[in-house]
């Protein structure tokens, strides 16, 4: 298999023998769930190079130290360690429905676990195991388009989030964006179960989920988007 063009995510595009980029099936979509080996290899790879896109998402937001945090969809873990060094005197949980992932992020952060900082497990973003009213922050990173009902999932994270608290949905991918894995991603879409979003689709799901103060910061030429709003 050749290697993907620069920019694009190895772990979702392939180049076949006539040089063309194409997306991978549901079955080989490690991205959407990592599973045995090849999951952990794509979960390492995910930590490496969503780093600079979660990086500039991050700072969309203010990140308090004592702030209570949810990562939804915490694949390698690598954002829960952001997120930890920022909430340094508060509490990270992550949860993925990937048991791989879980098993990746709790590496990733044993230190935090073993200094109460961090909190990871199995679970599903529609169906959060968290009383209501918990949270300062949920982000989700390189997430959203996989799950089965955004809007759910969305009105999930917005029951554990605290009055006043904040949704922030971070991709390098959205409907619309002059990208080429944007593009890919589009045009593979009913293949992969990719839920492809325009910008003004992320504003209407996060508003019919109650959210208010609904922000949206895209990148056209780079197919970059975070989508936020508050409880």
């Amino acid at each position: 298999m050749a290697e993907a063009s620069p920019g694009a995510n190895p772990e979702g595009v392939f180049q076949d023998k006539w040089g063309a980029y194409r997306m991978t099936t549901p079955r080989d979509t490690q991205t959407k769930k990592p599973t045995g080996l090849v999951g952990r290899m794509t979960l390492w790879r995910m930590n490496k190079s969503h780093s600079t896109l979660t990086d500039w998402g991050l700072r969309h937001v203010t990140i308090e130290p004592e702030f209570t945090v949810l990562d939804a969809g915490c694949g390698g873990g690598r954002t829960i360690s952001k997120l930890a060094a920022m909430a340094s005197q508060g509490k990270v949980h992550g949860i993925d429905y990937s048991e791989a992932s879980v098993a990746a992020s709790r590496r990733y952060n044993a230190d935090a676990i073993r200094n109460g900082l961090v909190e990871i497990r199995l679970a599903d973003v529609g169906n959060l195991p968290f009383a209501d009213d918990t949270y300062d922050l949920v982000t989700g990173v390189e997430t959203h388009f996989w799950w089965p009902d955004i809007g759910a999932g969305l009105r999930e994270i917005r029951r554990v989030l605290k009055p006043g608290g904040t949704v922030l949905l971070i991709a390098e991918v959205y409907k619309g964006a002059d990208a080429l894995m944007s593009r890919l991603c589009e045009q593979q879409g009913p293949i992969t179960g990719m839920k492809m979003l325009t910008v003004d689709e992320h504003r209407e799901l996060l508003a019919a989920a109650g959210f208010a103060d609904i922000q949206i910061d895209a990148l056209a030429s780079k197919g970059w988007i975070t989508a936020q709003g508050r409880k």
